[in-house]
């Protein structure tokens, strides 16, 4: 599976979000990665190594 991500893709995480999505899309990337919840707008970021740990996998590139 190839987890390779950049800005403005879809992306599937493996926990929902309190909303009940868990489809996001990355709006920033660098050493914090940034993301925005499909279903309610809610952003959110935290470091690059616990986003790899919790992405599922990338639904559409950019």
């Amino acid at each position: 599976m190839d987890k390779t991500f950049n800005l403005g893709d879809s992306v599937e995480m493996r926990k929902q979000h309190a909303c009940g999505s868990n489809k996001w899309v990355i709006t920033r990337v660098g050493v914090d990665v940034k993301i925005k919840c499909c279903n309610c707008g809610r952003e959110i970021m935290m470091d690059r190594l616990e986003f790899q740990r919790k992405l599922k996998k990338v639904l559409k590139n950019a």
